[in-house]
């Protein structure tokens, strides 16, 4: 019994030491919500998994448990992404515990990253987003769906963009909006004409409340994504579209219909807001796919 108090008070450090990581995450780095929510979740599964082997300090462990860590994680069919994913987050765990002299080496560093297969992202029919934007009642709740489809896509924004947008971030004026992007970076995207007409109609309707933000819920608060998701997946389905439509599909109908008409790689990365270029080239794909239809169709030398 002494032993079990003794390790559940050790196990109790561990995790005491992921939320202070957590809170470094949220003050110093100013990382997004959802990326700090995936950083805590994975910790806390490894943290569980080294319980389970009774392993209760962070100088313990060395790369064969972490490869056995993964290991486990794929017997249970745990995606190649996922892996990925979970081994980022104990290398940056890692590498704050060492800045904080709690540990001397990062023992993650010599674990083997799974090779990801690139999926080229699912887009939408323009003619399927043109009857999504369309409004037909001019209802609040069809105007504050239109609108959420019209900011995700004319702007190519993430979703966790589109729920922080507060009421003082327009100018319709200039036709600018300013979105907060990942690491709390600021980007000032265009909005065109269609949309500011929508914004003017929405904003007509939505309740007088005491919330700064754009988007709110019945109770007057801001809406979370997965109200988002909701919504777009529910307009979708309202209008007709027959495919599931998610909001980081807008997100990428927007970037390759921007790279087919611009031909710019670098300004499309910076209205997305992507940090590095790489997460811009696989649009290059989407382009050369779409090329390759058109080619088929209309080209005489197409095989047929």
């Amino acid at each position: 019994m002494v032993n079990h108090e003794k390790n559940k008070y050790k196990q109790e450090i561990l995790i005491n030491q992921i939320e202070g990581f957590v809170e470094y995450l949220n003050v110093e780095k100013n990382y997004a919500l959802n990326t700090i929510s995936s950083y805590k979740r994975d910790l806390l599964k490894f943290v569980s998994f080294l319980n389970n082997r009774g392993i209760t300090n962070w100088v313990s462990i060395d790369s064969d448990a972490i490869n056995i860590f993964v290991m486990e994680l794929r017997h249970r069919s745990i995606s190649a992404k996922s892996l990925k994913r979970y081994l980022s987050s104990i290398r940056v765990f890692f590498n704050y515990l060492i800045e904080n002299n709690i540990i001397q080496k990062n023992p993650a560093l010599s674990v083997q990253t799974p090779k990801v297969e690139r999926v080229l992202p699912k887009t939408i029919d323009f003619d399927d987003l043109r009857r999504m934007m369309s409004i037909n009642t001019s209802s609040y709740k069809e105007l504050r769906s239109v609108l959420v489809i019209e900011l995700l896509y004319s702007c190519g924004l993430r979703v966790s963009e589109l729920v922080g947008i507060n009421l003082a971030d327009f100018d319709l004026s200039e036709g600018f909006v300013k979105v907060m992007g990942k690491g709390g970076k600021a980007r000032f995207s265009p909005i065109g004409e269609a949309t500011i007409d929508v914004l003017k109609r929405y904003l007509e309707m939505r309740p007088n409340c005491s919330s700064d933000a754009l988007f709110i819920n019945q109770k007057n608060i801001r809406i979370s994504t997965r109200t988002v998701q909701n919504v777009v997946k529910n307009r979708a389905l309202q209008v007709g579209v027959s495919i599931n439509v998610h909001p980081h599909m807008l997100r990428h109908a927007a970037a390759t219909h921007f790279l087919q008409s611009s031909h710019d790689l670098r300004t499309v990365q910076e209205f997305l807001g992507h940090k590095s270029i790489k997460s811009t080239q696989i649009y290059t794909h989407l382009d050369f796919l779409e090329l390759s239809k058109v080619y088929d169709e209309f080209h005489p030398r197409a095989k047929k």
